[in-house]
């Protein structure tokens, strides 16, 4: 794959911990072996399946590039390639993130660096 920037939402807790330094996972992410991230074309759906109703949350915009050879793209719903972190975040691979907030379209708005 050739996108660069990859997308976390994270809730207040675990912005909490990347905002410190560094973030090992939601508790899914630590199940599974790795922190799932989101293209920005999945990143609306992931919102809707996996937090729906919650308040309070933060999109962060992940520079894959500093992240190296720790980003594999694998294939996960519908057999779409997810890029996933094996290894923590840490606050200087993140570009930009703000509070999760939705278009007129309904779309998840992307953070903006600067």
């Amino acid at each position: 794959m050739d996108e660069a920037i990859a997308y976390k939402i994270l809730t207040a807790d675990e912005l909490a911990q990347l905002e410190a330094g560094t973030f090992a996972g939601a508790a899914v992410d630590q199940a599974d072996g790795f922190i799932h991230l989101s293209t920005a074309t999945q990143l609306t759906e992931t919102a809707d399946r996996h937090f729906a109703g919650q308040a309070d949350l933060t999109v962060a915009a992940v520079d894959l590039d500093a992240l190296g050879a720790a980003i594999r793209w694998e294939p996960s719903r519908g057999g779409q390639l997810f890029p996933h972190l094996y290894g923590t975040m840490t606050l200087d691979a993140v570009i930009a993130y703000s509070p999760l907030q939705r278009g007129e379209d309904g779309c998840v708005a992307l953070p903006v660096a600067g």
